[in-house]
């Protein structure tokens, strides 16, 4: 039996959580819990920060204790020791709610009473604290709680507008500038974005007049600002990482495809920015990856067969009209290109007028979108054809130094184009080239592509 006396020292506190991380241990020190919540409001900072340590440990799985915590009112008082300080002392904090996530654990009960002590008030404040170390299990906590039994209606609260989504931005824009990169964090922002269907208003939410690239005053409309970014690369990493553990609703889909539309019209395809995603332009990373979120939806399949996936409602948008657009009005990849300036003169009006990729990659992701959007679909790949599209994307199948993979892309393209559809397969046995063509890995062994004038057929001859 401990007595409050007997753990008022940093050299018996220090014992006990050393006792504490073992199951046995924790058993044993479960009479010192009570003391423990007791002399948390007048500890100063650094016993303060051992007790919540040892709390944190005595809550680790072990059912009577976590059940005692509550009993004595614990989260409120945890959660107060928390907010002592939180900027000046954030690993009280972080101990504060690695404690309140241990005690969540336990069952709805416990969950209950952890988010009536944070929400919304103090999880706002613990969110507006600029630590990794804080946020990690900030996001913890979140997720537990709006998890299994009654966590519908925690999650509900979380997405209204007047209470839970200034706690949202503050988690974002912490993350953003902390540089955060853990797994809580993504799939706390990909449940409620996909899943809730919130996007498009933590999106508007997100927006800040002084730090967005076109600022008109018009409540940020047209802007795009470094925790838009920062958001859809959480949420690409998540769906990317994690695609059978998500679901994919169609509202969210479509609410990136807008983001996407509205990202090309802002972006200057007259600057190449050499540089893969992110490149720190925002405007071109919200781009970037709202393409590589739509590649990845439009492979993604419901696991409900009677739901429609979001690749048939993108489709119905004009997704592969738009991306076939974006191809054709782009130069040539660097391998044709070069080709193009070597002695012929005629193509040069139009490269001069032809946009360019803006980052490392963009060609290719276009092209990624494209091929998956085809994958056994008959209505793309007729849709393709319909639109011209069937050379241009053979001209993807390349080697091209600013866009990785592109040739594999591109065959995959091609391979889901040509699958099962006779009319496509017809239209590319017939096509002809029209003129010669000069690589430099050809040139270079001294040989060029020349149109044999009885088949119509390329054929390699001597330069």
């Amino acid at each position: 039996m401990w007595r409050a006396e007997e753990i008022e020292d940093e050299e018996t506190l220090a014992a006990l959580l050393e006792a504490s991380r073992s199951p046995e241990g924790r058993a044993a020190l479960s009479d010192a819990l009570a003391d423990t919540l007791y002399l948390l409001p007048a500890s100063p900072h650094r016993l303060l920060l051992l007790r919540l340590r040892l709390l944190r440990n005595l809550l680790a799985g072990d059912e009577l204790n976590q059940s005692t915590f509550i009993l004595l009112s614990g989260p409120a008082a945890v959660v107060s020791s928390a907010l002592s300080s939180p900027s000046s002392f954030p690993d009280v904090a972080r101990a504060a709610l690695q404690a309140l996530g241990n005690a969540a654990l336990a069952g709805e009960q416990h969950r209950a009473a952890v988010w009536e002590a944070l929400f919304p008030g103090p999880l706002q404040e613990l969110a507006g604290v600029r630590e990794k170390g804080v946020l990690d299990p900030l996001c913890m906590v979140i997720d537990t709680c709006c998890s299994g039994e009654g966590g519908r209606g925690r999650l509900e609260e979380l997405c209204r507008e007047e209470l839970g989504l200034p706690i949202l931005v503050e988690i974002v824009t912490t993350a953003w500038q902390a540089g955060h990169d853990e797994e809580w964090l993504e799939w706390l922002l990909f449940k409620i974005c996909a899943e809730e269907q919130k996007f498009e208003t933590l999106f508007a939410a997100l927006c800040s007049i002084n730090d967005a690239e076109h600022s008109d005053g018009d409540e940020c409309k047209t802007e795009f600002n470094a925790k838009h970014a920062y958001l859809l690369g959480k949420l690409s990493k998540c769906l990317a990482n994690q695609p059978k553990e998500v679901s994919v609703s169609n509202s969210f889909a479509l609410d990136i495809f807008n983001a996407q539309k509205h990202a090309a019209e802002i972006v200057d395809f007259t600057c190449r920015v050499n540089s893969p995603l992110p490149t720190g332009h925002p405007a071109i990373d919200v781009l970037g990856y709202s393409l590589v979120l739509l590649k990845d939806m439009c492979a993604w399949e419901s696991p409900l067969l009677d739901t429609q996936a979001p690749v048939d409602s993108l489709m119905q948008t004009g997704l592969v009209k738009h991306l076939l657009t974006y191809l054709c009005e782009l130069e040539p990849p660097s391998i044709i290109r070069k080709s193009m300036t070597r002695g012929q003169g005629d193509h040069q009006p139009a490269l001069a007028t032809a946009k360019v990729c803006p980052y490392i990659g963009y060609r290719r992701d276009v092209v990624a979108v494209i091929a998956n959007c085809l994958h056994r679909s008959k209505k793309v790949q007729d849709e393709v054809r319909q639109l011209d599209g069937i050379i241009l994307l053979l001209q993807q199948c390349v080697v091209d130094e600013e866009n990785p993979y592109l040739r594999e892309w591109g065959l995959f393209a091609v391979k889901n184009l040509l699958e099962g559809n006779e009319e496509n397969q017809k239209e590319v046995s017939e096509l002809r080239m029209q003129e010669p063509v000069i690589t430099p890995e050809i040139a270079d062994i001294g040989l060029r592509v020349e149109i044999d004038k009885e088949t119509g057929h390329p054929k390699l001859v001597n330069n």
